[in-house]
């Protein structure tokens, strides 16, 4: 079957049909490296990394750049309130951001190139523009250069507006534009801002303006044309149509598709910092494991609206242990390590429609409660373990995949530990007491009890210690 992605720009579910067989290439938005990441910003990169692995699934070759948006006026003025440099800033948020990454298993791109470190492209997008009637220099000597709107016919394409129907650009001086919509390519240094955070061209010293970095890091990764562009929802306007608005005007066909993820929500509004309803992932990792978190993230689909709620995200992670529970019962009765068999076809039909994760899950749950039954009648599961550990490579939540193993336990697996310590300290205490009172029979019963539970007791002169077998 072939795999069919909603297009933003059509507002249909189309067939993928990339540039060149066999291959393709996908640029998706970063984050901006102001602060640290929370659920709602990570909920893109999980939502595309699922995307890159059915791709590859299907056998394409991809090309996956993801950016870092290191320089703009959020992370300066940030920077600025905390008296410390903003780059200094933009690099420990960075940091950060690559922890919540590899906590939620998300595979690196082919490359994540960063804003500051390709000026010299922006530069000559720019000049190209400008050449092409499409882009001018502020006449107040601002150093502040504009892309023209209204010079280029097609501007709301993307997102189907006009241009008389637009809000004003709010990302510069209004004072040097020619029309209050027209958006900002360069910012010229202002004298308030570090010295730093300006670079020389042709227009004097200064950054680029957002929409520009995109334009420039994609084409040069990706070419001027390329198969899939996404980010989240919110990004379609303004900072989307103006990235396919500048590109096009400069002569590339930029993106074949345009991919949208939905906005994860608390109280129905959209998470975020100026709200105040931001859950960081280390906080939200003292509560579930970071498989735990993914699982609850991809059972949703990726255009869906998602309301957080602590509730909603203990019912995921106490599914997802059900279904490791049954993936360790399988292992046991077949001795499998638990390698990945065949995919399902149900689940891979969900996965071509749309990345249909939700009916995906719905097979993955449906597999699970038929390896069970098999499991109380004595049946051989080895098949349904085999598809289950399939459809838990492509979700990227596998409990056995190398990923998590460098990941901290959550506060939900340390409170476990605590509790099974203090439960076995107890039976080795009766153990003791047993043996004090040479009553061998219930001594070793006790030791098998706890053996049965894949326990290992190991008796040194310091009195037993156990270990998980």
């Amino acid at each position: 079957m072939t795999i069919r992605l909603y297009d933003t720009a059509t507002r249909e579910v189309r067939d993928f049909v990339p540039l060149h067989e066999g291959r393709a290439g996908l640029y998706v938005c970063g984050l901006t490296v102001q602060s640290e990441p929370h659920v709602g910003h990570v909920r893109s990169a999980v939502n595309f990394d699922v995307l890159q692995r059915w791709l590859r699934h299907r056998d394409y070759e991809v090309t996956f750049i993801r950016n870092i948006t290191d320089i703009d006026d959020k992370i300066l003025a940030k920077s600025a309130e905390q008296g410390r440099p903003w780059y200094n800033l933009a690099y420990a948020m960075k940091i950060e951001l690559d922890k919540a990454y590899a906590a939620l298993n998300v595979a690196p791109p082919t490359y994540e190139p960063a804003a500051t470190g390709h000026i010299p492209e922006m530069i000559v997008l720019i000049e190209r523009l400008i050449d092409r009637g499409h882009a001018y220099p502020a006449e107040d000597g601002s150093g502040d250069v504009y892309f023209d709107v209204r010079s280029w016919p097609s501007y709301g394409e993307l997102t189907h507006q006009g241009v008389d129907d637009m809000e004003p650009a709010a990302d510069a001086d209004p004072r040097g534009k020619r029309d209050p919509r027209d958006f900002a390519l360069w910012k010229g240094r202002k004298d308030s801002e570090p010295e730093t955070a300006s670079w020389p061209s042709p227009w004097g010293r200064g950054r680029p303006g957002w929409h520009i970095e995109c334009s420039a890091m994609a084409g040069k990764y990706l070419g001027e044309a390329f198969d899939i562009h996404g980010g989240g929802v919110d990004l379609r306007f303004p900072h989307h149509e103006n990235e396919q608005a500048q590109s096009r005007a400069a002569g590339g066909a930029f993106a074949s598709y345009w991919m949208h993820n939905a906005w994860i929500t608390t109280a129905g509004e959209k998470m975020s910092k100026s709200l105040g309803n931001t859950l960081s992932i280390p906080s939200v990792l003292q509560r579930v494991s970071g498989a735990e978190l993914r699982f609850y993230m991809v059972a949703a689909h990726y255009r869906s609206h998602v309301e957080f709620s602590f509730e909603a995200l203990d019912e995921a992670a106490a599914g997802y242990q059900r279904i490791v529970s049954f993936l360790d019962r399988a292992g046991a009765s077949t001795g499998s390590t638990g390698s990945a068999g065949e995919l399902p076809e149900s689940f891979a039909a969900a996965m071509d429609d749309d990345l249909g994760t939700p009916a995906a899950v719905a097979v993955l749950y449906d597999t699970v409660r038929e390896g069970n039954r098999q499991l109380a009648a004595g049946e051989d599961v080895t098949a349904a373990a085999g598809a289950v550990s399939a459809m838990l490579d492509v979700l990227g939540v596998h409990p056995a995949d190398p990923a998590w193993a460098g990941v901290g336990a959550s506060g939900a697996e340390e409170r476990l530990t605590t509790a099974v310590d203090a439960l076995v300290a107890g039976l080795l205490e009766e153990r003791t007491q047993a043996r004090a009172d040479k009553d061998w029979a219930r001594a070793d019963a006790i030791r098998d009890r706890i053996k049965a539970a894949g326990i290992e007791v190991t008796d040194t002169p310091d009195g037993p210690t156990w270990s998980v077998n």
